[in-house]
Parts: C-alpha cells; sequence; structure tokens
C-alpha cells in the first residue's frame, strides 16, 4: 500500500521534515510518480481503523473525487417557481383589499354615526330657540294687551279734560294753571308737548311759548295723566 507523504505524516505522526529526510537517508521505501512522492508501507502495520480513514481520505483526493451531479433547472420547474410565487402575492393582493374595504366600511360608519350626532345637536337646539322665540311672542302679545288696557283707561280718564266752551287759542302754561294737577303731572306734560313739538302740527310755538288750539286739534293725548 502506498500513502502520500502528507497522509503518511498524519497517520504516524510525523513532520514533514523528518518524513522527507527519513526518504534521503533510504530509510523509507518509496516511488515517485509524475512528480509525485509515494512511501510503500505493508497493510499490516496499519491498524484497521487507520487504514479505513486512509481509504476515505484517498477516494476524497481530487484525482478520484466523484463529481457531485447537480440535477439540471428545467422550464417546468421555473414555471412552477413562477406559479407559485404569483399565487403568494394574489393572496396578498386579496388580503389588502380586504382591509381596504374594511377600513372605508369603518369610515364610512364613523362618518354617519357624527353626522347624526350633529343633526341631534341642531336639532335639540332648533327646539330650544322655538321655545325661546314661543316665551318671546307671548312676552310681547302681554305687553301689548297691558299697554292697550292703559290707553283705553288713559282716554276714559281724560274724558274730564276737554276744554271749557268757547275756549279756543290758549297757552299750555295758562291752560294748565286752570286743572286741579299736581306739579309733577304739570311738568310731564310740558315734557310731553317739548318732544312733540318738532313733528306735531297742533303743537302751536309763538314768542317762546307753547299754545294749544282747541278749535282745531284734539290733545287728549298730550294731556293724558
Amino acid at each position: 500500500m502506498r500513502l502520500t507523504v502528507d497522509e503518511y505524516c498524519k497517520y504516524f505522526k510525523m513532520s514533514k521534515e523528518m518524513v522527507n529526510s527519513k526518504i534521503r537517508a533510504k530509510k523509507l521505501n518509496y516511488i515517485i510518480e509524475e512528480g509525485k512522492t509515494y512511501i510503500i508501507v505493508t497493510r499490516s502495520s496499519l491498524e484497521r481503523d487507520k487504514r479505513e480513514e486512509i481509504n476515505e481520505e484517498q477516494k476524497s483526493t481530487p484525482n478520484e473525487e466523484k463529481q457531485i451531479i447537480k440535477p439540471k433547472t428545467t422550464v417546468a420547474t421555473v414555471l412552477a417557481l413562477y406559479q407559485k410565487e404569483n399565487n403568494f402575492l394574489k393572496n396578498k393582493i386579496v388580503q389588502l383589499e380586504a382591509k381596504i374595504d374594511k377600513l372605508i366600511d369603518d369610515k364610512e360608519q364613523m362618518l354617519r354615526a357624527e353626522r347624526d350626532k350633529i343633526e341631534q345637536i341642531y336639532s335639540s337646539k332648533d327646539e330650544q330657540l322655538k321655545n325661546i322665540l314661543e316665551l318671546v311672542n307671548k312676552k310681547m302679545k302681554f305687553e301689548q294687551e297691558a299697554t292697550t288696557i292703559h290707553e283705553v283707561e288713559s282716554f276714559n280718564h281724560n274724558n274730564r279734560m276737554v276744554p271749557p266752551e268757547n275756549l279756543e287759542i290758549v297757552e299750555l302754561k295758562e291752560y294748565l294753571k286752570r286743572l286741579d294737577l299736581k306739579s309733577s303731572q304739570k311738568k310731564a306734560i310740558k315734557r310731553r308737548f317739548l318732544d312733540a313739538y318738532d313733528n306735531d302740527v297742533r303743537v302751536i310755538h309763538k314768542d317762546g311759548k307753547l299754545y294749544l288750539d282747541f278749535s282745531k286739534y284734539d290733545y287728549s293725548d298730550l294731556l293724558a295723566y
């Protein structure tokens, strides 16, 4: 059996320099083939386990190494891979579309709920405004009725202020002296005549004094007290 220098060093646990030294000293049987040195050893000198290990190493040497045959990639294999990838992408797209649809539905539900809430708020506000307007209308109606009653009472009361017969144009101040009125009532009547002076033709102004013409006009509203 023959071993390479490296195999011999490994088996007998020697350095390569030592083995080469033994070869030069002709202490080892060796042969040279194609420029490579092989050491001749007897099989009996090798242990059974070492022998099997060396045989395995020799089988795996580059000269005797068997080439591993890789399976060839066929068109069918490539198509199958593409189809598998395509199916995977289709499933992903379906899942994404389902998620998008769900998000859209959730958004629409949220918007509808918000719209209903706003409508409810405005409806409540409209109801409150309606109630307020009804109260205002009732108050205004009540005030109008009270004013009408007061005007009727004032008119009835002013029936006593009809000027005496044959009285035509008279100064306001002189006329008020003839009436049995309180000072505050006289002042209120004067103020009323002054306020109506600019826009009431019944009030006559002459030489800084106010005059009443009972032959032409009725002063019951201005003389009310």
